[in-house]
């Protein structure tokens, strides 16, 4: 955690979002936030362009999409936290809320992209730039919605996010799709770059301090790369060609209408806007000790929507607020919304710089895939986390159950679904929009007490399961 000095202001101004720190202070805590939250932001476009088929082997003609999607994450990252800081209108909250890629639509993104080349990412930016108009326009209505999504429903979400998303860690860090792959998929070299990825982050996160602890998946990737250089799996042809500055492309992929695409793309809105509501309030409890105010949670949500529509016209993923940075706040305890802009203004510069896409895209598969696992797995434990805040009656026990049962099933078996057609296929397979959507009808549908004799009865059931177990 970064030590605040007394120079830095008194209580009161650090719990302001309009005061402005020392700039040899603000600007140290503008990076800190980048670093918190640099290497989840770029990963979403490495796990597409890979699933799509030009995410791997720097000799592909199609290769060069990657390192733009990657140089646009950067872009838009930045753009969309400066709609939040800075705001315009009703857009923004005027707090330091830091915006990245969203890993909350990959699971729904895979399916529309995968194996199907650059040509299949038009359809994919239909659904970014519709669902990020359809989630500004839940901006008045979030705080309706929130009913809707309890504990239960929000941590089965998000841990069906991880679940979906633990097998591409393994893959990563076994040498890439296997559908791609090649002979040495799976060898001990590949598996020795992960663990040296996975160790470095562990170390430097449970016994470092302050930045390096914050960073540690960054030191561990740097430390992997460093490891996977010295093995000769490091190529650096792609920056050597790669430009020193471009502008962003409009419709860089084209524009291809999608049902599928904006059907989940719109209902996933509904989950990233509650997550946006869950983190301003993170902030301003956290750093201010303050509820968060209606206005405050409309800007973001608008800001959240907007940021990712104007994404999708460049070729960019969606956006949302990025929890870590929430923690950041917490322990630091600066609430400046200046020094994010500061943060800000540092991605919008890389993201104009091609040669640092093109830097990020020789990090080999294996270093990414020993850092996404440990990421991946955070996931996983943040939506175990908020699934303790259910009470555990056998209403919920059931709701739970079933959404996961299916959700997950349809996951692992797409092909029990080759009969449907094409739309409800992709959404279905997707796993994560089945399961809140039936988590969402069961909770609102079923009552909240059940009769005793039925009680009993399922009681009875998961005691004399356990006791079978045992």
């Amino acid at each position: 955690m970064t030590t605040i000095h007394s120079s830095l202001g008194t209580a009161e101004q650090l719990k302001d979002p309009d005061y402005m720190p020392p700039l040899s202070s603000a600007i140290p805590l503008g990076i800190q936030h980048v670093l918190a939250m640099f290497v989840s932001n770029v990963t979403p476009a490495i796990i597409i362009a890979g699933a799509a088929g030009f995410g791997f082997g720097s000799n592909s003609p199609e290769f060069p999409n990657l390192i733009y999607m990657i140089q646009m994450s950067m872009l838009f990252a930045g753009i969309a936290t400066l709609f939040q800081t800075i705001g315009f209108g009703p857009v923004g909250a005027k707090l330091p809320i830091v915006q990245g890629t969203s890993f909350a639509f990959i699971p729904i993104m895979i399916p529309l992209v995968a194996g199907k080349g650059v040509d299949a990412m038009g359809a994919l930016m239909c659904g970014v730039i519709v669902g990020g108009i359809f989630h500004a326009c839940l901006a008045p209505f979030v705080g309706r919605i929130r009913f809707a999504l309890p504990p239960l429903v929000t941590g089965l979400v998000v841990t069906m996010i991880g679940l979906a998303l633990v097998k591409v860690g393994i893959q990563y860090a076994a040498g890439g799709v296997p559908a791609i792959g090649k002979p040495e998929y799976g060898s001990l070299l590949n598996w020795t770059v992960a663990l040296v990825v996975i160790v470095t982050t562990l170390g430097f996160k449970f016994f470092a301090r302050g930045l390096f602890s914050v960073s540690a998946i960054l030191i561990g990737l740097v430390v992997g790369y460093i490891f996977a250089y010295f093995m000769g799996m490091v190529s650096f042809t792609n920056v050597e060609k790669a430009a020193s500055f471009a502008l962003p492309d409009p419709f860089h992929f084209g524009f291809e209408f999608s049902i599928a695409a904006i059907i989940g793309f719109c209902l996933m809105a509904f989950i990233s806007a509650i997550e946006t509501v869950g983190d301003v309030s993170g902030i301003t409890k956290g750093g201010a000790g303050r509820e968060a105010t209606d206005k405050e949670i409309t800007g973001a949500t608008f800001a959240d929507g907007i940021g990712t529509a104007l994404a999708g016209l460049f070729g960019a993923l969606p956006n949302t607020s990025f929890s870590q940075n929430v923690g950041l706040i917490a322990m630091t305890r600066v609430m400046s919304r200046h020094i994010v802009t500061i943060g800000a203004v540092f991605l919008i510069f890389c993201g104009l710089i091609p040669k640092v896409g093109a830097i990020i895209s020789t990090v080999p598969i294996e270093v990414l895939g020993g850092g996404v696992i440990v990421m991946f797995g955070m996931v996983v434990a943040a939506g175990v986390s908020m699934l303790s805040e259910v009470n555990w009656s056998s209403r919920n026990m059931v709701i739970f159950a079933v959404s996961i049962s299916i959700g997950l099933g349809l996951q692992l078996e797409p092909g029990a679904l080759q009969h449907v057609p094409d739309t409800a296929r992709i959404l279905l397979t997707s796993g994560l929009l089945p399961a809140a959507f039936i988590a969402i009808i069961l909770n609102l549908a079923l009552p909240e007490k059940i009769g005793n004799e039925q009680t009993g009865e399922i009681s009875g059931g998961w005691s004399g399961a356990d006791e079978a177990n045992k």
